[in-house]
């Protein structure tokens, strides 16, 4: 189901974000290499909603069933519950996917490469790591049956194709691999022409995002537990990758796809100057996600420092305790001892 309504003229506003002025020219939904009309009123946009059954029921399943087991798993366990936070977590990350599925977003992203961008940078950047927060994992190990952790969860966890594709270089070199080359093959300019090319690239980034957030994140076990400096130097080495990512796009020399090129567009920025705009949130917005990632790795590095240096401190005075009683219980033991006569 589509809402359709115009939308309004260029919003000087937008332009002090840098390169964000393809949002001058936010499009009502045009057919692919069809007419794209001039949009009317920011009302409008705001009300253009691309609502689709493959997007909606499997974020309403997502939804109801991860509350489900967090409240069941409350129920049984109230001296040891899930955080509620984690729930708000695992929301948020949906409601992220329904703004990037759902949301004028979605219906506007085959008219305007920059809208795609913002799009991509939710399902990435956003979503993803509020997914993983959310320990899925744990969550799914807690509400099973001590027979269906042994037997099913467990066994898939600790197999062979599950460690290979969650080790961190792996993760990595997935996720990168995946934006570069999607990127830069035929496949992106199809996905913008054929409805299911285009939710096999939505899968992709998604489930490749979700891989490389699994380490860092560390909520969930994994059959590799990356240390705190790793975590640190593992996103580090993310932003590079993605600033080229969006240089490279930046600096093509001519439209990189058919479809932005010949969309008939008589509004907005033009295809090269919207490809230009769509590297700047890419690299920008990138590495303005990843500045974040890593200042909270770095924060939760410092709380676990914390947490350790507390729990040594805490083991040391048992043992001081302990210590001072052996020797409290010794001195009272020789105190009551019967004095021995002296040897003549």
């Amino acid at each position: 189901m589509l809402f359709r309504l115009p939308r309004h003229r260029k919003s000087p506003l937008i332009w002090l974000v840098g390169f964000a002025a393809a949002w001058l020219g936010l499009p009502a939904a045009a057919a692919a290499h069809g007419y794209a009309p001039p949009p009317e009123s920011w009302i409008s946009l705001l009300l253009t909603w691309q609502l689709e059954a493959h997007v909606l029921l499997p974020l309403l399943a997502a939804l109801l069933l991860y509350r489900w087991a967090f409240n069941k798993v409350n129920a049984a366990h109230p001296n040891n519950p899930m955080p509620r936070w984690r729930a708000w977590s695992w929301y948020g990350g949906l409601f992220a996917l329904l703004i990037a599925l759902a949301s004028p977003i979605a219906v506007y992203d085959t008219t305007l490469f920059s809208v795609h961008m913002v799009q991509h940078l939710l399902l990435v950047m956003v979503a993803a790591p509020l997914l993983v927060l959310a320990a899925p994992i744990t969550l799914t190990l807690r509400v099973s049956s001590p027979e269906t952790r042994k037997r099913i969860i467990l066994p898939i966890l600790h197999s062979r194709p599950v460690r290979f594709i969650s080790f961190p270089v792996v993760t990595w070199v997935l996720f990168a691999g995946v934006m570069w080359a999607s990127h830069f093959s035929p496949l992106f300019d199809a996905s913008l022409d054929n409805e299911p090319i285009h939710v096999f690239e939505h899968f992709l980034y998604l489930a490749t995002a979700l891989l490389f957030w699994w380490p860092v994140v560390g909520a969930d076990p994994s059959p590799w537990r990356l240390p705190h400096p790793a975590r640190l130097g593992y996103l580090f080495l993310g932003m590079p990758q993605s600033s080229f990512l969006g240089l490279a796009i930046i600096t093509a020399p001519a439209a990189l796809y058919a479809h932005y090129e010949t969309l008939d567009r008589s509004w907005g920025p033009t295809p090269l100057v919207d490809q230009q705009i769509a590297g700047a949130i890419m690299w920008l917005g990138g590495d303005m996600m990843f500045l974040i990632a890593l200042l909270l790795a770095l924060w939760v590095w410092l709380r676990a420092e914390e947490a350790e240096g507390r729990r040594i401190d805490a083991q040391l005075d048992r043992e001081a305790a302990r210590k001072a009683t052996r020797e409290a219980s010794a001195t009272s033991a020789q105190a009551a001892a019967p004095a021995q006569p002296p040897v003549k």
